[in-house]
């Protein structure tokens, strides 16, 4: 007897603590006393307000039925579940506190954020309109993603030492290339200095021409006296006398020669013999 009263007595512990595990997340979340009574704020998730005051705050909210759920934890109405239809495709399982995931069937996409519809997918050079048709981008924009709008083309480079070197089309971006020279303008104060300086080696370069040129005009001024007094110099005869040879015309030469050589001589001595004489006689 003793044993099935505690048999009972621990089955009806058991009974309110799975109850009360199980109403945890129940009913009304968050309440202010008003009385007697208490008024519900917030709902659990997944729960719906089914009366505002009330005097236990567990019957204040009721937990959404099969196919509706929602996420504002004050309506007094759940919704109901979305279906996919038509070219929507199933991704997700609706629940009570979120609805049924859509997504759409290939070459397609979401017309919305909550993908209730679906529309053609624009390829790269391509954007779409209100209507769900896809449209060539204008001149002067482009696409480089499938399915975005247009986006105009840059008018200048990313870096400042690159330039353009090719216009966008309807599918890229204006094409950039980094400069090989750069055009970067001289400050005032840094032209003015270089021309300072070019004029200062202009004039250094003048004065160092007319001097080597006085240097080298003075060298010959001294050069050509000496080369006059050269020219001047009595050129001395030298007497050549030549090997004897059995050629008669050479011989006969050779011979000419020597009585010229004599006759020379004897001048000269005739000349001294007659200066002696004329010397005698003066004394």
């Amino acid at each position: 007897m003793a044993a099935l009263l505690w048999a009972m007595v621990l089955s009806l512990f058991l009974q309110g603590c799975l109850c009360s595990v199980g109403e945890t997340n129940q009913g009304c979340r968050l309440w202010t006393p008003q009385g007697q009574d208490v008024c519900c704020n917030a709902c659990h998730a997944g729960h719906r307000l089914f009366r505002k005051c009330g005097p236990n705050p567990k019957d204040l909210c009721v937990r959404c039925e099969s196919g509706t759920f929602t996420v504002n934890p004050l309506n007094y109405r759940c919704s109901r579940c979305t279906q996919c239809v038509g070219a929507q495709v199933h991704m997700q399982d609706c629940t009570a506190t979120s609805d049924t995931k859509c997504g759409c069937k290939e070459g397609l996409v979401c017309g919305d954020d909550s993908c209730s519809y679906c529309v053609t997918k624009c390829d790269k050079g391509y954007e779409p309109t209100k209507n769900g048709s896809c449209r060539a981008c204008p001149e002067g924009t482009f696409s480089d993603q499938s399915h975005q709008m247009c986006k105009p083309w840059s008018t200048k480079c990313p870096n400042p030492n690159e330039h353009i070197v090719a216009k966008g089309n309807a599918f890229t971006d204006i094409q950039c290339s980094v400069s090989r020279k750069s055009t970067t303008t001289p400050a005032p104060e840094q032209q003015g200095w270089e021309v300072g300086l070019t004029v200062i080696t202009i004039v250094a370069l003048t004065i160092f021409c007319f001097i080597v040129i006085g240097i080298v005009a003075k060298k010959i001024i001294k050069k050509r006296p000496k080369e006059e007094e050269e020219e001047e110099k009595p050129v001395t005869k030298t007497l050549i006398i030549r090997t004897p040879t059995d050629d008669p015309q050479t011989l006969r030469a050779i011979e000419c020669s020597f009585h010229e050589a004599q006759q020379e001589q004897g001048s000269s001595s005739e000349s001294l013999a007659s200066k002696d004489s004329s010397d005698q006689l003066i004394v």
